[in-house]
């Protein structure tokens, strides 16, 4: 069995990264053996003839772990598009079983798993294939960041609709303040009507720069569907 979230966001520059990253450190302060995934991540910067992908790199530093960057991160890419985007002008293909091979090894020397998609969940790592779809394939319960402001209760409401189209389970939606702007009336009234209509329970909200998330890291740990089978 294995244990785990899968984080993805309503956009992209929702501080999903952010987010991951403060949670797999709050699990490893409580103990917890933490690996994190990155599956494909694009606008990687070119140093020495190797493309250095930023997020994955940040994941493992907040984990402490020391697995491979392979695993950790199997596909990267230079051009900041969608990793089917990038793959393609590349004249590359992101071979999904690739990627659940990887996480299937980590997911077998770690306790818990934090898995970071890109973008929201129906961003193509191929054709034919989505996060959501990696989602369902590694059975990781999704937990769903979406910005504070103006839009959010369509943006979240369709990642939840297009999660549940897929039978893929919630753990959560976290809102998260990426920006320094003072909470206005959208800012307050939107989270509790998203909750009210999705029926998936707000997991937390983020302040800009806030970096100790024990509220929303307890609440992952007690989860009755934080376990699923690989």
């Amino acid at each position: 069995m294995t244990r785990g979230i899968f984080i993805t966001g309503t956009d992209t520059g929702v501080g999903k990264t952010y987010l991951a990253e403060r949670i797999a450190a709050g699990l490893r302060q409580q103990g917890v053996d933490v690996g994190v995934m990155k599956p494909a991540e694009s606008g990687c910067r070119l140093r020495n003839g190797r493309l250095l992908p930023a997020d994955a790199l940040r994941l493992m530093s907040a984990a402490e772990c020391k697995d491979s960057l392979e695993l950790v991160n199997p596909y990267r890419f230079r051009q900041p598009v969608a990793p089917a985007v990038a793959a393609g002008l590349t004249r590359k293909k992101i071979d999904p079983k690739k990627i659940v091979s990887a996480f299937r090894t980590l997911a077998a020397r770690h306790d818990f798993m934090v898995v970071e998609g890109a973008g929201g969940i129906l961003v193509p790592l191929s054709t034919r294939y989505a996060y959501g779809d990696l989602a369902s394939a590694i059975k990781l319960p999704v937990i769903i960041v979406a910005r504070p402001g103006l839009g959010t209760i369509n943006h979240t409401l369709l990642t939840v609709s297009a999660l549940q189209l897929r039978r893929i389970a919630i753990a959560g939606i976290i809102i998260n303040h990426a920006d320094e702007r003072r909470a206005g009336l959208v800012e307050r009234t939107s989270p509790p009507v998203i909750e009210e209509i999705s029926k998936i329970k707000i997991l937390g909200t983020v302040r800009h720069g806030e970096e100790k998330l024990e509220g929303i890291v307890e609440q992952i740990l007690s989860l009755p569907f934080s376990r699923a089978g690989k």
